[in-house]
């Protein structure tokens, strides 16, 4: 049976091209269970975004309310715009048994390590090589020549932080690496602290014994 369950926060992270947004699509098209992460921004909504669907919208003093009031998980300043995760909105969907996927970098992942460790579940995906990379940067077709050197260098940057996600995958197979993080979800659903109902499930058992 399926017990009641505290949900994951999914944490997948990877340089440019290493496939994190192909893994992470492949989740939501497999399992209606996850919800993406929608983070509080100061920057200006466009035509096209939906409050509370692509992000929540406030101004600047707003914003830094709500980070001096402990009000966001993580937070991050990118170029002249805030960007921060609401604490209340993710524990509302952890609470109802969703999971929660994040496309964060590593700075992010450590200030929600230090918030939310016992609720997270972080996965770092690797290319097979930096050429395979580069030939996937150059596949996509979006950046100039500039900025895909730019991408490799960062990369090197990011791949130094490996160590600091509970799993590494090398996606050198698309539908392979998918699994490979299905199953890691998977995993993180049955942890035992997560199964909110399992002291009650286990007693009852106990008294069934008792009754026989």
């Amino acid at each position: 049976m399926d017990l009641q369950r505290r949900g994951v926060m999914l944490v997948i992270a990877s340089p440019s091209g290493a496939g994190k947004s192909s893994i992470s699509r492949s989740l939501f098209g497999q399992d209606p269970n996850i919800r993406l992460s929608v983070s509080v921004t100061t920057r200006a909504r466009r035509t096209d975004e939906v409050e509370g669907t692509h992000y929540y919208f406030v101004d600047v003093p707003t914003f830094n309310r709500m980070k001096a009031e402990g009000e966001l998980l993580e937070w991050a300043q990118v170029h002249d715009n805030f960007y921060g995760t609401p604490r209340a909105k993710v524990e509302e969907q952890l609470s109802a048994g969703n999971d929660i996927l994040f496309d964060i970098d590593y700075q992010g992942t450590l200030q929600l390590y230090e918030k939310s460790r016992a609720d997270m579940v972080t996965v770092f995906i690797l290319p097979p090589t930096i050429k395979e990379l580069r030939a996937r940067l150059e596949r996509r077709a979006q950046d100039s020549a500039g900025t895909i050197e730019k991408r490799l260098r960062n990369a090197k940057l990011e791949m130094q932080h490996y160590s600091e996600y509970d799993y590494v995958i090398v996606n050198d197979d698309l539908e392979a690496s998918s699994q490979k993080v299905r199953s890691i979800l998977a995993a993180a659903r049955q942890s035992r602290p997560r199964l909110t109902q399992l002291d009650n499930f286990v007693k009852d058992l106990q008294n069934q014994i008792d009754s026989l």
